[in-house]
């Protein structure tokens, strides 16, 4: 298999590999109070994802209730780190109907996404001079307390 049958052959299911759902063993049918309780999203929030079109299309039942699955939690972990990025909606948005579309959209997808890492470096170099500021602060402080206490014998 080439390498690119390899990535074709693997479907973009947006699980954020390095952390896993707390989940019960074998469920893959969640309502939306589990979803809210595993995800600590709101119900308000996961409808209003589904409105804008940033979840797929959620299944119901019989009785019109929303069943989530494991995919739509894993969405959800991936959605949450976009989040954390500071990544707009709106490109969100864009991401999840570049994924619905299919693979021809790979490069528009790792563009977004390359963007967004772009973006999170510069606030991370930006952090870690803020760091350093508070550090010398901290610093001054502490050196400037120690000295003007009394010598104790």
């Amino acid at each position: 298999m080439t390498v690119m049958e390899s990535i074709s052959a693997r479907t973009d299911t947006c699980a954020s590999a390095p952390e896993a759902h707390p989940r019960p063993e074998g469920q893959d049918h969640y309502t939306i109070s589990e979803v809210v309780a595993f995800t600590g999203l709101t119900a308000h929030t996961l409808r209003w994802y589904e409105r804008i079109g940033l979840m797929p299309h959620v299944d119901r039942s019989h009785t019109g209730q929303r069943r989530f699955r494991n995919r739509d939690l894993d969405w959800l972990a991936f959605v949450g780190k976009l989040r954390l990025t500071g990544m707009p909606v709106a490109d969100m948005v864009r991401y999840a109907e570049l994924l619905r579309e299919g693979d021809h959209t790979f490069a528009e997808r790792q563009e977004l996404l390359e963007t967004t890492r772009r973006d999170v470096r510069t606030r991370i170099a930006e952090l870690q001079g803020t760091l350093a500021v508070l550090d010398f602060k901290i610093d001054f402080y502490g050196g400037a307390r120690a000295a003007s206490e009394p010598e104790r014998v």
